[in-house]
């Protein structure tokens, strides 16, 4: 089976590739490890730029869908001290400059908007070997295969694309978010419904915080944020929930019981999420017939732009490919020139952002970027 144009991976950059290049007339396949779009829950809440994300979905055509899953008043943020003591407060003030969505459900209205049989689930791709001119074999994990002329790595931290074009390794940065649920907050914990408010809290200390952003359905979605090594990590055994808890919980200690709460009290078993990062401004050499986008490109710290990249690098390349439908290679050089030097420097924003979330001014640095007093308070 040949494919003119193969997709490794439906997360939002993928499956906006395929949106916008469908706009413009030109079909894709994109090949999906999952089973189905069901398979596993897709994250938590997205806040969507105008300059890359909602640019994204303008070109996709579906301005109007993602304004209708908008959670409104999401935009809300405070930040506590340990003791439950209120710090800043930024309330929604209606405007929705950067309004926020559940992953789940933006990754569904484009997954609405492809033709049947876009996205081939249950394509694990195990095996990917140049054949020349530009091609390129896959092979999946069922023994089937297939040939593409233009191949692209949506795939992620692990891409399984990367490794034509790059020999970058993926690196743990020292930080772990674990996440944690609570559902029915309003009713069944009140105290700490009340100290996260209608939007994200947080609760930061160098080294260590609590992240939190209410979603739509009286949900408390938590990261529990720490600087610790791998090893600390690995230590502790997620698959006993509540030994893993207790753990993380004396972390917190002494800290107000509407916070600790969040993990003591939370719904789900914990799930550790290690931060990892490829090299400061990764980039690579033209490759005929092969390009990467989203994680898989520059897979970077999390400062709220990861998804808003991956949805402007598929944007971008799908009008590449528009602008010169019959020089594949034109249209990957374009592309490359504007993502290298966009990518770099969102690398440093990133490292930038964690710093003061969990450097040694937390979470005074992180006030000042919400004010915007950074700049003078750096001077």
């Amino acid at each position: 089976m040949t494919t003119e144009i193969a997709i490794i991976g439906a997360g939002l950059g993928g499956l906006t590739l395929a949106r916008v290049l469908h706009v413009h007339g030109i079909p894709s396949t994109i090949y999906e490890a999952d089973p189905s779009a069901a398979a596993r829950t897709q994250g938590g809440q997205l806040d969507i730029h105008k300059e890359d994300g909602q640019f994204a979905l303008a070109a996709a055509g579906l301005t109007d869908e993602f304004r209708a899953i908008i959670h409104e008043g999401a935009e809300a943020v405070r930040v506590l001290d340990p003791n439950g003591a209120l710090l800043h407060d930024d309330p929604d003030d209606g405007t929705a400059a950067r309004p926020e969505v559940l992953r789940g459900d933006l990754r569904q209205i484009l997954l609405d908007s492809l033709p049947d049989g876009t996205v081939q689930w249950g394509h694990k791709v195990t095996a990917v070997q140049p054949l020349g001119d530009g091609r390129h074999e896959l092979t999946f994990a069922d023994g089937s295969t297939a040939t593409s002329n233009l191949l692209v790595g949506a795939d992620g931290a692990w891409s399984k694309v990367r490794p034509l074009l790059s020999d970058a390794k993926v690196e743990y940065i020292g930080t772990t978010f674990i996440e944690t649920y609570l559902y029915d907050v309003d009713e069944r914990h009140p105290a700490t419904a009340a100290a996260v408010g209608v939007g994200a809290m947080y609760a930061l200390t160098p080294g260590k915080g609590i992240t939190v952003h209410r979603e739509a359905g009286d949900i408390l979605h938590t990261y529990v944020q720490l600087n610790r090594s791998a090893e600390w990590i690995a230590g502790i055994d997620f698959t006993d929930a509540a030994a893993a808890t207790a753990r993380l919980a004396a972390e917190f200690e002494g800290w107000a019981p509407e916070l600790t709460a969040l993990i003591t009290a939370g719904e789900t078993a914990p799930v550790p999420r290690m931060i990892h990062t490829l090299p400061d401004g990764h980039h690579w050499d033209r490759v005929p017939g092969v390009t990467l986008l989203g994680d898989a490109a520059h897979l970077m710290p999390p400062s709220g732009d990861g998804a808003n990249l991956a949805m402007l690098d598929g944007a971008e390349l799908a009008m590449a490919i528009a602008a010169h439908p019959d020089n594949i290679e034109a249209a990957l050089t374009t592309y490359e020139a504007a993502l290298f030097p966009r990518s770099e420097s969102f690398y440093a924003d990133a490292h930038e952002i964690l710093d003061l979330c969990l450097g040694a001014r937390a979470p005074f640095g992180l006030i000042d970027l919400f004010t915007g007093t950074l700049a003078t308070a750096n001077e």
